[in-house]
């Protein structure tokens, strides 16, 4: 359903090399890039993240309200995609762990541009 996420930034370097880093956590590599913009997929075909420099040329802002959820595949990988995020300067927006008793375990962050992200893994170990 969702083919990509894009997140405003005013410095794509800084924001690139946060990505690139935080991103090979879960294997993710760019996929696709320009002067305005760095995407990351997993592998091809599915769905990417991408940082962007806003077209009309403004300042790229933060949604209020709005988050990119990135699903993976093991708590264990919740913990450190959240962790890594920190140590590379990240906010935290909530700490790793889980969330009501329907097996959902998730960890919240802001990246260094303010825009939130979550990690996520449903019933995994």
């Amino acid at each position: 359903m969702i083919g990509y996420v894009t997140l405003g930034t005013n410095d794509i370097g800084k924001a690139s090399a946060f990505y690139d880093d935080l991103l090979s956590v879960i294997g993710a590599k760019r996929g696709m890039q320009d002067d305005s913009f760095v995407a990351w997929v997993t592998a091809p075909g599915t769905p990417a993240i991408s940082v962007i420099k806003p077209h009309d040329g403004n300042a790229a802002t933060v949604g209020n309200g709005v988050m990119v959820a990135i699903t993976v595949d093991s708590n264990d990988k919740v913990d450190a995609l959240h962790a890594k995020a920190l140590e590379l300067g990240g906010q935290d927006e909530g700490a790793a762990g889980p969330r009501g008793d329907s097996g959902f375990y998730a960890g919240y962050f802001r990246d260094l541009d303010g825009n939130k992200l979550a990690v996520f893994c449903m019933g995994g170990s």
